[in-house]
């Protein structure tokens, strides 16, 4: 009972992550349970029934293979969370790391982090994953790769802003003291202290990753057909958009609808996490 009552108070005090966290929820059960939850197969070719309208047989309609879109989308689903999670797990560990030693070493390491992650940031996210993208090779796996490497410096500067407040701290110059070595300092005092402001960043960077991941795969640069992927579908099906609306208007429904869950429930993550947005 008093569990149900704290459900109750935790949803009164925030709705929208509670929302958030419901679409982010289901979007992993569907991805999850595609097998089972998918009335087509999303491979299968069937040219008699191709860019048929939304109805009892296609709940969402077909695209111009004739392939069920509702069936694409649920197993893109499984693209879009591998793309999201994949490019903020790679970027924020590398963060971590880079950002924590270039914190606690300073001097000329610090410097010279710090240029090179400015002189990343000075190019939009978009763009320098785009040319990354295009260098390493368009297809799923190097586009993950390519988003990845663009959001490293957000966690860098992240990271590393706070080693730099952490190192100052009484039990750190007493481990200095004693002569610890600087990677026990770093994986026992340094990492730990980071991890909450980390974690906040991280919910909100998945959505944006998505949104990136499906914008690679929009221009041909991210997952490649006949891979059921949510932007190269809204690619396809931009050439029908005037008469077969459905073909490309569902998956972006998909796409906007997960993100939106990722934001605010990373939104929500933060005023719990931080003490500056609480109430």
């Amino acid at each position: 009972m008093a569990q149900f009552r704290y459900l109750r108070y935790f949803t009164k005090r925030y709705p929208l992550t509670v929302t958030g966290a419901v679409i982010i929820f289901l979007v992993v059960m569907v991805s999850l349970a595609a097998p089972l939850v998918s009335p087509h197969n999303p491979y299968t070719l069937n040219l008699t029934d191709r860019l048929k309208p939304p109805g009892s047989i296609y709940l969402l309609g077909t695209d111009e293979l004739g392939r069920d879109i509702l069936s694409r989308i649920i197993y893109g689903a499984r693209l879009s969370l591998l793309a999201g999670v994949g490019i903020v797990g790679i970027a924020g560990l590398f963060g971590i790391v880079i950002g924590s030693v270039s914190g606690l070493l300073g001097g000329k390491v610090d410097q010279a982090v710090m240029r090179l992650m400015d002189i990343m940031l000075a190019f939009p996210s978009l763009v320098l994953a785009l040319a990354l993208s295009a260098a390493l090779g368009a297809n799923f796996r190097n586009s993950i790769l390519a988003i990845a490497i663009v959001k490293i410096p957000v966690y860098v500067r992240l990271v590393r802003g706070q080693a730099l407040s952490i190192k100052e701290r009484q039990f750190v110059k007493a481990a200095q003291t004693f002569g610890a070595p600087k990677v026990w300092i770093i994986s026992r005092h340094i990492i730990p202290n980071c991890l909450a402001p980390v974690v906040v960043q991280a919910t909100l960077g998945i959505g944006e990753a998505i949104l990136i991941a499906a914008t690679l795969s929009f221009i041909g640069l991210g997952a490649q057909p006949p891979a059921a992927e949510w932007g190269a579908m809204v690619s396809m099906g931009r050439i029908y958009l005037l008469d077969q609306w459905w073909y490309a208007s569902f998956p972006g429904i998909a796409i906007f609808i997960t993100v939106i869950g990722f934001n605010l429930f990373g939104d929500g993550v933060r005023d719990m996490l931080d003490p500056r947005f609480r109430n």
